[in-house]
């Protein structure tokens, strides 16, 4: 006997696929993060990440245009400073590079969202989240140099905040330090469920960021933990985030589910350097075909439950999301 239901029915051509799709992605959902680092007309690409790029603020702007007319809404900076110290001084000088290329973006492109990246470990010479004591990031006393941040950041004209140093408590110093400043209405979104990944390491060689020593999963999560990072998510909102987010996406999409069927607020994942460089370094091979496993890739983020994407895939989506 014939079956009565037969799936295969609505699957039959793309024309009904696309009409019952039940996940889809639009260049809205997408994040594009951007490295600035000093000096004039320099473009680096980073080996580990084809087609990323360190790059000064007169490049990061012709960058940003570019990334706006693909219809991306929004960009995350990273920051190379010319000069480290012990506390990470450069994140919050006020002629920083990042607060230069905040500046320069939104007198040229006033159209393109700009979050900003608040951390301290591209700018200290040890490479950690903070500041050091006996061996290990010393939290309470990190959360003033972050909160000096994320203020310097707001007055040079950045539309949202984003924590990532994983410290306690830094994003109700941050919203404090930004009320008492008169920015209450900036936006953050947290990195509230950030795992201490081995998909980083990309990421490591692109902001200049290794620590010296040890390692973050003092203050990073443990991958193997899932009910903590709910934990660490209601703490940050409760705390004043507007947004959190899951980081890694690919490899946590349990967590990513699990935060958005628990919260009110906005969920973004981040699609981290190991894995988009996994993906070109497979392609490059020949093993794969990039762009259908790039599109699966960013459509699992989505269907788990992001509603924001941060990935360095964003403008090759978008490019075939805008065909």
């Amino acid at each position: 006997m014939f079956p009565l239901h037969r799936p295969r029915r609505i699957r039959k051509n793309e024309i009904i696929r696309r009409m019952v799709r039940e996940t889809s992605l639009s260049p809205d959902d997408f994040i594009y993060p951007l490295f600035v680092t000093y000096g004039k007309n320099i473009r680096r690409e980073i080996k580990s990440m084809p087609g990323c790029f360190q790059e000064s603020v007169d490049k990061i702007v012709k960058h940003a245009k570019e990334v706006y007319s693909l219809g991306i809404p929004a960009v995350i900076l990273f920051g190379i400073p010319e000069r480290k110290d012990e506390i990470g001084s450069s994140a919050y000088d006020p002629h920083g590079v990042v607060q230069k290329a905040i500046k320069a973006i939104k007198d040229k492109v006033p159209g393109l969202y700009v979050i900003t990246d608040v951390c301290m470990c591209e700018y200290t010479t040890h490479g950690h989240c903070g500041i050091i004591g006996k061996g290990d990031v010393k939290n309470d006393p990190t959360l003033e140099l972050l909160a000096k941040e994320a203020v310097s950041h707001a007055k040079a004209g950045a539309d949202m905040v984003a924590p990532s140093d994983m410290m306690d408590g830094r994003v109700k110093t941050i919203r404090i330090a930004l009320d008492s400043e008169g920015f209450s209405e900036m936006p953050i979104m947290s990195y509230a469920a950030k795992y201490a990944s081995a998909f980083y390491g990309p990421f490591r060689e692109a902001a200049e960021s290794t620590p010296k020593f040890g390692d973050r999963r003092s203050y990073q999560m443990d991958p193997a933990n899932r009910r903590e990072a709910l934990k660490e998510v209601r703490l940050d909102i409760e705390e004043g985030a507007d947004i959190v987010m899951v980081k890694p996406a690919m490899t946590y999409l349990d967590i990513i589910s699990d935060v958005r069927n628990s919260v009110n607020v906005p969920v973004a994942a981040y699609n981290v350097s190991g894995e988009y460089s996994m993906v070109k370094a497979a392609a490059k091979l020949g093993w794969i075909d990039e762009k259908r496993v790039m599109m699966e890739v960013l459509t699992s983020i989505k269907r788990a439950g992001a509603d924001l994407i941060l990935t360095y895939f964003a403008k090759e989506a978008a490019k075939l999301l805008n065909k």
